[in-house]
């Protein structure tokens, strides 16, 4: 499905774990239902209702303490005048496309299409507040994903009180 606005690897990858995680609590086929099937057109923007049920500390070190809707695409026509209609992303119909992300079972598959026609597959327990490259050639399909963990993060629960994802103080000396 169609995301117009900022589809680049390290804001679309981390929201989609988190949403895979927390919002749909493991369950791809709901999530795949909200995010394609019940999709009139394309979205516009992917937004922080994604983060629904995620800790607190988490929605904030993903979008800085901002809020916005997702949105789907509305009042679109074609160049001639008619109204768009639903087109899903196919392998065949990616021109002008710089990433696609494909829902597997095991993870998201990412494709900097750009360099590739497909790309690794980012394990769905993949830390959402890992780093990740954003350069298209750095998703080698025949590699591993250019994503990195964070260093000594706590462990992400949906119960676990805010308090545990807040970063700890150094001791002064």
């Amino acid at each position: 499905m169609y995301v117009h606005f900022d589809g680049y690897p390290d804001s679309k990858l981390p929201l989609l774990l988190a949403t895979y995680r927390f919002r749909f609590a493991g369950d791809l086929e709901a999530m795949a239902r909200h995010l394609i099937d019940e999709v009139h057109i394309g979205w516009e923007q992917l937004g922080t209702d994604l983060l629904d049920g995620a800790p607190d500390a988490l929605c904030r070190t993903l979008t800085g303490g901002d809020e916005f809707p997702s949105r789907q695409l509305t009042n679109v026509c074609n160049a001639d005048g008619t109204p768009a209609e639903r087109e899903l992303i196919t392998q065949d119909g990616t021109d002008g496309l710089e990433w696609a992300y494909v829902l597997h079972e095991t993870g998201i598959e990412v494709i900097g299409l750009l360099a590739y026609d497909r790309g690794p597959v980012v394990a769905w327990d993949t830390d959402p507040r890992s780093r990740i490259r954003t350069a298209p050639g750095a998703w080698n399909p025949e590699a591993p994903a250019p994503v990195v963990p964070p260093r000594a993060a706590p462990r992400l629960s949906a119960t676990a009180p805010a308090s545990a994802l807040a970063p700890r103080k150094s001791a002064r000396r």
